[in-house]
C-alpha cells in the first residue's frame, strides 16, 4: 500500500510538472512574440511613416499581451486551488496527529501506572495453565508493539505535516511572483493599447493618404494573384511531368503538422477578408495567405518536400518562390535573396531564401494552395 501511494505521488508530480512546463512554454512563446513585435514597431518608426503598417503590428501586440495576461490568470487560479488543497491536507494531518497523540498518551499513561515489572511477572505466573500464560504474554507483547507502531505513525504524520507546510509556503511564494509579473504585463498592455489608439487617431486624420496607399496595394495584390494563377495553371508542354499523387497524399496527411516557414515570427495578418481597423466599412484586399512579421534577414524554409516551380519578382512583394508538392503549392514572398532555382528539388526545412524589409515592413507573405484553391495556412501549420 505504501509503495502504491509513492507511485501515485510520483505520477501526480510528473503530470503537474508537464502541465507547468507546457504553460511555461506557452508564456515564453508569447513573451518572445511581444519582444519581436516591439522591435518591428521601432524599426517601422525609423524606416516608414506609415501609421497603417504600425497599427497592424501594434494590434497584434495588444492581442499577444492580452493572451499573456490570460495565461498568468490561469496560473494564479491553479496555484490558488493548490493552496486550498494544501490547507485541507494540513487540517486533516493536524486532526490525525491529535487523535494519534491522544491514543498514544493514554497507552503510555496506562503503562506507567502498571510499570512495576513484578506485578506483570506475577500476572503471568498466576495463569491457570500454559495456554493462558501464553495469551497473557502475547497481550503484553502486543501492547508494546502497538505503542511502538503508534510512535512511528505519529512521527511520520508530523514529518508529513512539516513537508506540507513547506509546500504551502512555496506555493504562496509562486503565486506572489506570478502576480507581480502579471502587474507588469498589465502595465505593458495598457501602454500597447495607448500606442494602438494613437495610431488609430493618426489614421483618422489622414484618410486621403490611406486611400491612396490602399489603391496601390490593391493593384499589387491583383497583379500577384494573376501571376500566381498563371504559374499554377501552367501545363509545361508535351514533356510536362504528371502530378505526383503520392507526394500529394503525404502533404495532405500532414495537415496541421507542417513546420512554420520562419522559426521566429508573429502572424500580423490572417487569411481571408478583412476590414480596415479604423474605417470599418472599407474592405481590405482579400488575403490568400498570411503575413508573418519576423526579423530582417530571417531564413525562409520549405514546409515540405517538393519542387521549385518558379521564382519571380513582383512589385510590393520583391522575390517570390513557388514550390509544388504534387497537387499542392506553397508560395513564399517578400524575399531579399533566393537560394533555389526553378526545377530544383527541395526538402522539408531547406532554406529557400531570406526575408527583406520592404517599405518599413519586415514580413514573409506565405500562401498555401490546393490546385487553384487557396487554403488557410494556419490550419496546415503546426
Amino acid at each position: 500500500m505504501k509503495r502504491l501511494t509513492i507511485i501515485l505521488i510520483v505520477g501526480l508530480l510528473a503530470t503537474t510538472a508537464y502541465a507547468q512546463s507546457s504553460k511555461q512554454s506557452s508564456k515564453e512563446k508569447l513573451e518572445k512574440e511581444i519582444e519581436l513585435l516591439d522591435k518591428r514597431l521601432k524599426e517601422n518608426e525609423k524606416k516608414s511613416s506609415s501609421a497603417q503598417k504600425s497599427l497592424k503590428l501594434a494590434s497584434r501586440k495588444v492581442s499577444a499581451s492580452k493572451k499573456l495576461v490570460e495565461e498568468s490568470n490561469k496560473e494564479i487560479k491553479a496555484i490558488d486551488s493548490k493552496v486550498s488543497e494544501k490547507e485541507g491536507e494540513i487540517q486533516l494531518l493536524d486532526t490525525r496527529i491529535d487523535t494519534l497523540s491522544l491514543y498514544f498518551n493514554r497507552l503510555v499513561r496506562n503503562a506507567y501506572i502498571n510499570r512495576d515489572g513484578r506485578v506483570w511477572f506475577m500476572y503471568l505466573l498466576s495463569s491457570d495453565n500454559l495456554g493462558q500464560g501464553l495469551k497473557r504474554f502475547g497481550y503484553f507483547k502486543g501492547l508494546a508493539g502497538k505503542m511502538n507502531s503508534l510512535a512511528r505513525n505519529l512521527k511520520e504524520a508530523r514529518a508529513a505535516l512539516e513537508f506540507e507546510k513547506k509546500e504551502l509556503v512555496n506555493l504562496r511564494s509562486q503565486a506572489e511572483t506570478i502576480r507581480n509579473s502579471q502587474q507588469k504585463q498589465l502595465d505593458k498592455l495598457k501602454a500597447a493599447e495607448k500606442q494602438s489608439q494613437k495610431l488609430v487617431n493618426q489614421l483618422s486624420r489622414d484618410k486621403a493618404k490611406y486611400q491612396k496607399e490602399l489603391a496601390a496595394k490593391k493593384k499589387q495584390v491583383e497583379a500577384l494573384n494573376k501571376e500566381l494563377n498563371r504559374m499554377i495553371g501552367q501545363k509545361g508542354g508535351k514533356n510536362a511531368k504528371p502530378v505526383d499523387t503520392k507526394l500529394s497524399g503525404k502533404f495532405s496527411a500532414n495537415k496541421g503538422k507542417l513546420p512554420w516557414p520562419v522559426s521566429n515570427g508573429s502572424v500580423v495578418e490572417t487569411f481571408g477578408q478583412h476590414y480596415h481597423p479604423v474605417y470599418k466599412s472599407v474592405k481590405l484586399p482579400f488575403n490568400n495567405g498570411i503575413n508573418i512579421a519576423t526579423a530582417a534577414g530571417a531564413e525562409v524554409k520549405s514546409v515540405f518536400d517538393g519542387e521549385v516551380k518558379q521564382v519571380i519578382v513582383m512589385p510590393g512583394y520583391n522575390q517570390c518562390v513557388l514550390v509544388q508538392h504534387g497537387e499542392y503549392f506553397t508560395f513564399y514572398c517578400k524575399l531579399g535573396s533566393v537560394r533555389v532555382k526553378a526545377g530544383e528539388k527541395v526538402k522539408t526545412g531547406q532554406v529557400l531564401g531570406k526575408v527583406e524589409t520592404i517599405g518599413g515592413e519586415t514580413e514573409l507573405h506565405f500562401q498555401l494552395w490546393e490546385g487553384r484553391s487557396p487554403k488557410d495556412p494556419e490550419l496546415w501549420l503546426r
